[in-house]
Parts: structure tokens; sequence; C-alpha cells
């Protein structure tokens, strides 16, 4: 099943704010649990998602180099929060607010996978977030080469965070 490359509908989805979205991935990404909650989302059955990138989720206006923001902290042992756009297996969309942060082992230093609980975000941060995460895009579509244009929009966020006296979570938190 892999990517889903379902047509976007332009429709967003919603979730009560008293629910939760949970999936727990291995070190590759590779889902290994979703909760109800994320399965009537995204509407996928749980057959549908075990063992599958958890990039299936994946909406294509979501900016790369927010993942491999993700990606980097998640894989020094730290967790992260960051707004999210999902596509659904039928081509609409979902925001989130996800935190993510590593499951270790017994031994406490080694990641043995990823655990994320989304909720759903504050409507006025994502005033902020659309625009910022589109300029990003942008950044990263200018480039023929992904890779470049990834690079160049992570570039782009880390200055903006540095003008900012920001990390990350700090600046996604403060919204």
């Amino acid at each position: 099943m892999a990517e889903n490359s379902a047509a976007l509908t332009g429709r967003e989805r919603t979730f009560a704010r008293d629910e939760i979205i949970v999936s727990k991935t291995d070190t590759k990404g590779r889902l290994i649990y979703t909760n109800q909650t994320f399965l009537q989302v995204a509407d996928y059955t749980e057959a549908e998602v075990i063992g599958q990138p958890h990039s299936m989720i994946r909406h294509p206006d979501m900016p790369r180099c927010v993942f491999k923001l993700l990606w980097d902290t998640i894989s020094e042992g730290r967790e992260l929060f960051a707004y999210v756009v999902n596509r659904t297996k039928f081509g609409d969309h979902y925001w989130v607010l996800a935190h993510v942060t590593p499951t270790f082992d017994e031994d406490g230093k080694t990641i043995k996978g990823y655990h994320s609980n989304r909720r759903v975000p504050n409507p006025g941060s994502l005033e902020i977030i659309k625009p910022l995460y589109a300029e990003l895009k942008a950044e990263e579509d200018r480039h023929s080469n992904r890779k470049d244009g990834m690079n160049a929009a992570y570039q782009m966020l880390l200055d903006k965070l540095a003008e900012a006296g920001m990390e990350y979570d700090e600046f996604i938190l403060s919204i």
C-alpha cells in the first residue's frame, strides 16, 4: 500500500477535542499500533495500516523539512511538538498538533520505536502555521532536486527560528 495517491478533495476532517489520535511505529517509521481514533479519522482499517509506513497519511502540502526536523529530533532521543496536516484514505485532510516521542528499550538508552499522540490544533495557531508551511513548501518546490529543496527550506525554517530566538518546540507551543 505505502504512499496514498488519493486525489485531494479540499474537505477538512475534524475530530473531537477530547479525542487523541495515537500511533506507534518501529524505528523505520512503520506502523505497529493505531488507536480507533486514528483509524476513524484517516478512513483506514487496522489491517490496511499495520506494517505500512506512517507516511501513508502524509499530505503533499506538508513541508518535508518539518519531517526532517522531526526525524532528526526523535532519532536523537528527544521529543517534538509539531503541527501536521495529514491526508485520509479518500483525499480529505485533517490538521493535528502532534507530540512525538521515542520509545526506549528496557536499558533506557536504545530507541526501539516512536509514539505519537495527536490532538485537535488551536485554530488561531493554524493561522500562523499555514502561511509558514506554504512558504516552506514553496521553497522546497522551487528546487529541481528534492533533497536540495528540503535542505533549503530546512535552513529557511532554522533562520526564522533563530530570528525569533526560539527552538521549534518553543515556537509551536508559543502560538
